[in-house]
């Protein structure tokens, strides 16, 4: 499905009231857990086409990602089921470092004929989109350069046609024959959900997690983040206004990952979920919270 950000940069509503709680500014995103009902099909999708790298397999699951760097984690389910209508995953979007980087993926893309389902100049990124073959969403991104959009997103956040042709002539010789895979430094930039109710959405994610609200429209979408990224975290009801979460039964997000740069970061934003009245589950990964529409978030430390 193709992406649908705010058409009218002039109807983003950013908050201005007080933010209460502020999370860590460094704080940063880490691997996206999903279920496949194919495994193989789905790593031969991931690696070829997507250009994820396999770092770690078992049985029914493997580790994605660049340069030793998890980014994605697949679970096989054969009998899930894939269904419409719920909350859970919009799309996770992976951030390459050059604008160069990305028209070479969308080089291989047209020469090895992917199907894309987007794509899209974002004012703040410009953008390419897919689904894999159990319909998760992908997008895969370049910031422009930040002093361009700071402090400017709630206004500038669009959606336009991508200029394809500008964006290729940024290669500067015939991209390679077999695409040889993202580049390093490629990270998870930030992660877009199907939710039940923004305003109980920017609730958690603003006034008790403390990520900023950057911009919103309306009931229909919002976009917040950590020091002042255009967004880590993307929020639409378009597809699920009231639904619920999407079951275990399912083709699904199993989690996305929050990673804050230490421990004392972590322990005051667990003191805030606590006063909230929310008790994180404990996981032999580290603490796991959910948010108002039932999406599971797994609170990691990059130390």
């Amino acid at each position: 499905m193709t992406l649908e950000t705010p058409r009218d940069p002039e109807q983003a509503e950013a908050a201005h009231s007080l933010i209460s709680a502020e999370i860590a500014p460094s704080t940063t995103l880490g691997a996206v857990h999903l279920t496949v009902t194919d495994l193989g099909r789905s790593i031969e999708h991931y690696e070829h086409t997507v250009g994820l790298a396999e770092l770690e397999r078992s049985d029914a699951r493997v580790s994605l990602g660049v340069d030793g760097r998890e980014l994605l984690v697949l679970v096989e389910e054969p009998q899930a089921r894939q269904v419409s209508g719920r909350s859970g995953l919009y799309h996770f979007a992976l951030l390459v470092p050059e604008r160069e980087q990305l028209a070479e993926w969308l080089a291989h893309a047209a020469r090895d004929r992917v199907t894309l389902v987007g794509l899209s100049d974002h004012f703040v990124s410009e953008a390419i989109y897919l689904s894999d073959p159990d319909g998760h969403g992908i997008e895969i991104y370049w910031d422009r350069p930040r002093h361009l959009w700071e402090q400017r997103v709630a206004s500038r956040m669009t959606t336009l046609p991508l200029d394809v042709d500008n964006l290729l002539g940024e290669l500067s010789e015939q991209p390679h024959r077999s695409y040889p895979g993202l580049p390093p430094g490629t990270i998870m930039g930030h992660v877009h959900l199907k939710v039940a109710s923004i305003a109980q959405t920017v609730s958690f994610y603003r006034d008790v997690l403390g990520f900023g609200l950057m911009a919103q429209l309306g009931a229909q979408a919002a976009f917040l983040s950590a020091g002042g990224y255009h967004h880590h975290i993307g929020a639409n009801t378009w597809e699920s206004a009231g639904a619920p979460v999407a079951s275990e039964s399912t083709v699904r997000l199993r989690h996305a990952t929050i990673v804050l740069p230490d421990d004392t970061s972590r322990g005051l934003l667990l003191e805030r979920i606590l006063a909230s009245g929310q008790e994180p589950q404990s996981t032999t990964a580290g603490p796991m919270v959910e948010d108002p529409s039932g999406n599971l978030l797994l609170l990691l430390t990059g130390d």
